[in-house]
């Protein structure tokens, strides 16, 4: 979480609720089937209820991700737009460490607000981003409570350089890592996923939930990969780490198609990792910190 003297884009900058709605019809009328809130936070946002409710009427399946501190405000918003699973960030299930990382002491009301979803019947997703010096000894906690929830899901996400967040190679945690680490106390099997999925997923031996693991460092998903993403103030990215961005807000604005700028972005999309170095080159750190800030693009 950002410092409390974090400095955010003027509202001028950002899409309107109507403009949100706009870019989403114009996507879903060329083929989108699914759209997800992200952030930063996007409960946060003053008329996430509107956006949320438009959006609802859209033919797509909508989630979001969220830290969950909020989700009580908004549950029933988001039933009525039909949504029925939600991605929780959550790196740690220890309190004190909880409020180190997000210097905030949430700690109760995020697990709580877990548990309200889960007893609300919503498919709940934990993304936890895994670090060497941080929390990599509580992924088999996080696998335990995979064993009696058939809607809870666990998903190990390898770090990944961003601006501003200290990447380092070394801190990373692999995917094989991971799985000897989790295979040290559990027996798992492998589950058969879409083509298009960016978790490889896995159940334990007498499991109702799964684990999963977002290998995009060491094992990457990029050839089947359908992801696009649209930042806050309107910025088209054709993958996270591509630091070339279409400006659709503006077009937009300006009465413009902006149909034409889509397609040839997608078009322009690298075979993998927005065409950049490999993430164990000695370069890969400054090259990849010319990006935005993870917050700042929508995880």
């Amino acid at each position: 979480m950002p410092h409390e003297d974090m400095q955010f884009m003027p509202n001028a900058w950002l899409m309107s609720a109507q403009e949100i709605q706009t870019i989403a019809g114009i996507f879903v009328e060329m083929g989108v089937q699914k759209i997800r809130l992200t952030g930063g936070e996007p409960l946060v946002r003053k008329d996430v209820g509107e956006i949320i409710s438009s959006l609802g009427k859209l033919p797509v399946s909508l989630t979001l991700t969220t830290n969950a501190v909020l989700v009580d405000k908004y549950l029933q918003t988001m039933k009525e737009a039909g949504v029925r699973s939600l991605n929780i960030s959550l790196d740690t299930l220890q309190e004190e460490r909880f409020q180190t990382i997000t210097k905030r002491d949430h700690f109760k009301k995020t697990l709580d607000n877990i548990q309200l979803l889960l007893a609300e019947g919503f498919s709940v997703k934990l993304n936890m981003v895994v670090m060497r010096d941080l929390n990599v000894e509580e992924v088999n906690d996080f696998v335990e409570l995979t064993r009696d929830q058939p809607n809870l899901h666990v998903r190990f996400i390898e770090f990944m350089p961003f601006n501003g967040n200290q990447w380092d190679f070394s801190r990373m945690v692999s995917y094989q890592t991971l799985l000897d680490t989790i295979g040290e106390q559990y027996t798992f099997e492998a589950l058969t996923g879409e083509a298009n999925d960016t978790a490889r997923c896995f159940r334990i031996a007498g499991g109702a939930g799964t684990f999963g693991i977002i290998s995009t460092i060491t094992n990457h998903f990029c050839a089947g990969c359908n992801r696009i993403r649209l930042t806050a103030d309107g910025k088209l990215k054709n993958c996270l780490f591509d630091t070339g961005e279409v400006d659709l807000l503006e077009a937009l604005r300006q009465g413009k198609d902006i149909r034409p700028l889509i397609l040839g972005h997608f078009q322009a999309k690298h075979f993998a990792h927005g065409g950049h170095s490999d993430f164990a080159d000695k370069g890969a750190k400054a090259e990849y910190e010319t990006n935005r800030s993870m917050i700042a693009i929508g995880g």
